[in-house]
């Protein structure tokens, strides 16, 4: 099976019912993509499949062959951050980091949609994002940040 991640094709052998995260994590060994519930109720593992924010735990394969798969790790390099991942770090958003690579996902793929969301958006495309350090305002205030950022460039 054929699978194009953070731009690079890979060929890997693996059964079509195979979640997508474990073809990430165990076979392709890209570790920014987490495993958090296995039921995609705390987007831990959410990546981009074709610009749109998945639960990578609920995708096989067979699905996701065919298409662009984006990680954390390819959303931005360190020389380069995207707009959300250098507003996480000046909003010191992360604390334990668990979370965090499957929020900025779920937060960049808003900000592709909305470019200028409000509180209420944002609460409502990240509900799905759980974080146990409670860190959801400074969450707030990042993609803020990221959005005026964006806007600039």
């Amino acid at each position: 099976m054929k699978l194009t991640v953070d731009g690079v094709a890979h060929e890997v052998d693996v059964e079509d019912d195979m979640p997508l995260l474990w073809v990430l994590r165990d076979e392709l060994k890209i570790k920014g993509v987490k495993y958090g519930c296995g039921i995609a109720q705390c987007g831990a593992c959410t990546v981009h499949l074709d610009g749109e924010p998945v639960r990578s735990c609920q995708v096989w394969a067979a699905d996701a062959e065919g298409t662009e798969i984006t990680t954390i790790q390819g959303l931005g390099q360190p020389d380069a951050l995207h707009a959300v991942q250098a507003a996480w770090v000046a909003h010191q958003v992360a604390q334990c980091g668990y979370c965090q690579s499957g929020q900025i996902m779920q937060a960049a793929a808003l900000l592709a949609e909305n470019s200028s969301p409000t509180d209420e958006a944002i609460d409502e495309a990240m509900s799905g994002n759980l974080c146990r350090c409670g860190t959801y305002p400074r969450i707030r205030a990042a993609i803020h940040t990221a959005a005026t950022a964006l806007e600039k460039s």
